[in-house]
């Protein structure tokens, strides 16, 4: 039974790990790895307190351990990620602009110190979550670095300085913004109590059919979409 205890936690810790590799991968500038070890934490932290849950071990250990690992994994990671993609496909009109990638481990520090003491966000978010901006920045700047993969159309935006500093900005303040965005959570699997959710991942699965890759930035915008059109239809009524 003792040992029950620790595997939330030795899932968070491999979340940590891979958050580890990434930055390591980003470093080396091999983007593709790095995204791809995000997206490795991104699958442990989702199973880290479910497993809490139903193992019922939940403590306040893993509870801090797992904002740590976080704040490697989908803060410094996407961080050198960017840092990277700045230094290698823009031209830069300043060595020290790469380093305004430093805001996104910033604001997901800032974000995630948020989530702890928020007692708003137990079965919602508030805010972009941490898990999402590092997966769409990471897969958006991935694109580049795989080979073989028809990436013109986009290199007049994403090979722009100021639209690359624009979108860094953008993302930083969607992760401490008051924004409500839903969890994919469910209570049940009725349509009525999960219309975004049933929404949400059935259009993933037609995005990533047709898209591939190339998908992954889609969805996370087309969630932060439909939680935005969520708010205001509430604000509506």
């Amino acid at each position: 039974m003792a040992i029950k205890r620790h595997i939330p936690n030795t899932i968070t810790c491999m979340n940590l790990f891979s958050g580890c590799v990434a930055c390591v991968m980003a470093f080396k500038g091999e983007l593709l790895l790095a995204s791809l070890f995000i997206y490795l934490g991104a699958v442990f932290d989702f199973f880290d307190g479910m497993v809490a849950r139903l193992l019922k071990v939940s403590s306040p250990i893993g509870k801090e351990l797992d904002s740590l690992a976080d704040c490697i994994t989908f803060g410094m990671a996407p961080g050198l990620i960017m840092f990277s993609f700045l230094q290698t496909y823009c031209e830069a009109p300043c060595v020290y602009v790469p380093y305004v990638a430093f805001l996104i481990p910033v604001f997901s520090a800032l974000r995630l110190a948020k989530f702890n003491i928020d007692e708003r966000q137990t079965s919602s978010f508030i805010g972009l979550p941490t898990p999402a901006n590092a997966v769409f920045l990471a897969s958006s700047a991935a694109l580049f670095d795989i080979e073989g993969y028809n990436v013109e159309a986009l290199k007049p935006f994403m090979q722009n300085v100021y639209v690359v500093i624009a979108v860094i900005l953008v993302m930083c303040y969607l992760l401490v913004c008051e924004l409500p965005m839903f969890s994919l959570k469910f209570k049940s699997l009725k349509w009525v109590d999960n219309k975004s959710q049933f929404i949400l991942i059935g259009s993933s699965v037609i995005l990533l059919a047709v898209f591939k890759l190339a998908a992954i930035p889609m969805i996370i915008l087309l969630f932060i979409f439909m939680s935005v059109i969520l708010f205001f239809m509430k604000k509506g009524k």
